[in-house]
């Protein structure tokens, strides 16, 4: 399937955001663990979060969680606590995402996991303990978050509380505080002892509502479209984001003022307005906020701001290989990305002039949601843009495509 995007003049309006998946399937992990009487309030109807629901709804023996690498990842740590024994499978490229070092950690405290495959990828099968040890487990700081929080998440179901100390730098730490602040709202004794070491307390999940706040991550596309927008009075109202807010993401506010974008935070909702700033080089270090480095990326080669972004070792095992990704997407409409190390990006600024603009550019999107998100703000600049597979944004946002055509974009199925 393929979709034709043609930009609006004005951009004004009123959007609904989905709600935090990150947030969402933490809670929906916790809640299963707090027991019942736990309701979590506005959770995200996205693809990673329904899988969620669905298996912790039906507990099948065979667990199909798609490409959901959250759910996988949450999932794994919760059912080795769990009653049962069960296997946990995804789609082709989920089954080629490593998950080694976090079924090494859970069977270092007394899980029994069973690769059902490849060594050290999914599927897995995982025999449950409710009576698991614990104790003491130490990570290096660069792995994926995930695996991190996935760990803290039954540290208070542990015998032994679990100790988790992170060597080197810390990956994406915002994840990891969003996870204990989730954790401490159902009643978990859990925090840092030390800049590497974290504590979490064997003392039970207590049950309680919960409300889910909007994504961060989502609003980083509608900062992108007014960035990008030639309409100098553009302006997007998102309600249900809050300026104190446990997603790292929402740092990506703060850069967005460098391209031209306000943020005005008015109680639980933030309006997005042009300010006139335009930097002539953006540096920005994505080690805490991964998941906005392709829209930052889009943005900046759309305005012709040249710029070297780093931190983004996390990039090459999300859905796709992101960095692979948005070399060979944004070539084709005339942008040469240098990368280095598997962690930087760099662009000079310059625009071939080979690019045929004329053409029907189509944007494939590697079954990577984000891809398909930061690509279609790309018609306010180029009149229109091409995304094939689009049904992808289901996955975190699957009201995307309807969102644009509120505020006037015009989409069509080719």
């Amino acid at each position: 399937m393929q979709i034709t995007i043609k930009a609006s003049k004005d951009l004004r309006g009123r959007v609904e955001l989905p709600s935090s998946k990150s947030i969402s399937n933490r809670a929906l992990t916790i809640s299963s663990l707090a027991g019942s009487g736990v309701a979590v309030e506005n959770v995200s109807d996205c693809d990673d979060t329904r899988v969620m629901q669905a298996w912790l709804k039906e507990r099948p023996s065979i667990i199909d969680i798609g490409a959901a690498g959250t759910a996988m990842r949450f999932s794994t740590a919760l059912l080795a606590v769990s009653e049962g024994v069960h296997v946990i499978t995804g789609s082709k490229r989920m089954k080629n995402r490593p998950i080694e070092v976090l079924v090494d950690a859970l069977r270092h405290l007394g899980a029994e996991i069973f690769y059902e495959e490849k060594e050290g990828f999914p599927p897995l099968r995982i025999i449950g303990n409710t009576n698991l040890k614990g104790g003491k487990v130490q990570l290096s700081g660069s792995v994926s978050s995930q695996y991190i929080s996935a760990l803290l998440m039954i540290g208070p179901m542990l015998n032994n509380g679990l100790i988790l100390s992170l060597t080197d730098t810390i990956v994406s730490r915002p994840y990891i505080d969003m996870t204990i602040a989730v954790m401490q709202s159902f009643g978990a004794k859990v925090g840092w002892k030390n800049e590497s070491t974290i504590e979490v307390k064997p003392s039970p999940y207590h049950s309680c509502s919960y409300k889910v706040e909007s994504d961060w991550s989502a609003a980083s596309y509608w900062y992108e479209l007014v960035a990008l927008s030639s309409d100098d009075g553009a302006e997007i109202l998102l309600p249900g984001l809050f300026a104190q807010s446990l997603q790292g993401d929402s740092r990506g506010a703060k850069v967005f003022e460098q391209l031209g974008v306000s943020t005005e935070h008015r109680g639980d909702e933030v309006v997005l307005r042009k300010n006139g700033m335009r930097v002539e080089q953006l540096e920005v270090d994505f080690v805490e906020m991964p998941d906005l480095a392709q829209t930052f990326v889009v943005t900046c080669c759309m305005l012709g701001v040249p710029f070297h972004f780093v931190g983004l070792q996390s990039l090459k095992i999300k859905e796709t290989d992101r960095i692979e990704a948005l070399k060979r997407e944004l070539s084709k409409l005339g942008f040469v990305i240098e990368d280095r190390n598997d962690c930087e990006l760099l662009w000079n600024g310059v625009r071939s002039e080979s690019a045929n603009l004329s053409d029907m550019i189509a944007i494939d999107t590697y079954e990577d949601h984000r891809m398909a998100m930061a690509f279609a703000p790309v018609a306010l600049k180029d009149g229109r843009v091409v995304i094939n597979n689009p049904q992808v944004v289901s996955k975190s946002y699957p009201k995307y495509w309807e969102d644009l055509k509120s505020v006037g974009f015009e989409i069509e199925a080719i």
